[in-house]
């Protein structure tokens, strides 16, 4: 199963992998150079944040084991892959209760901005826009290799 990890050392905080992310799920189709920062529908699924110490701690979905999230969802909008190992969000079934949102451990789960109506989380850029079988857009986007995919021990 393979899992997004973070080396928070190398952290720079330039947030290319949020702007990758803004990327990978905008609405619209076009190139990152006409891509609304400020537009509330291109939220990335994820969120840096400072450590307050001059570092950075990206916050990423743990696809985790026994995910809290897909526990607390009682409309089964959420449900982990057996055979990724990923957790997937199914917007028609969500109920909008956000227990998903209050149980996740990370804080990473999060009502969308723009409308309240559905929830954001890593989804590993798999679907009909991801962009090829190069891996999540955040990781080929980091400069520096902080944000890397492996396998992961269950």
């Amino acid at each position: 199963m393979k899992r997004i990890f973070i080396d928070q050392e190398k952290c720079d905080g330039c947030k290319n992998c949020t702007v990758a992310c803004m990327q990978a799920h905008r609405e619209q189709p076009g190139t990152v150079y006409d891509l609304d920062l400020l537009d509330p529908k291109n939220e990335a699924r994820h969120i840096i944040v400072s450590n307050g110490k001059g570092g950075y701690i990206p916050v990423f979905c743990r696809h985790c084991s026994v995910p809290d999230c897909v526990g607390a969802c009682m409309s089964g909008a959420l449900k982990k892959d057996p055979a990724t190992g990923h957790v997937q969000y199914d917007e028609k079934r969500c109920g909008v209760c956000f227990m998903c949102v209050m149980s996740c451990p990370y804080g990473n789960v999060k009502p969308d901005k723009a409308t309240r109506t559905k929830i954001l989380k890593c989804d590993f850029c798999e679907g009909p826009k991801a962009p090829d079988d190069l891996g999540p857009s955040c990781v080929r986007a980091c400069p520096k290799k902080a944000i890397h995919v492996e396998e992961a021990m269950v």
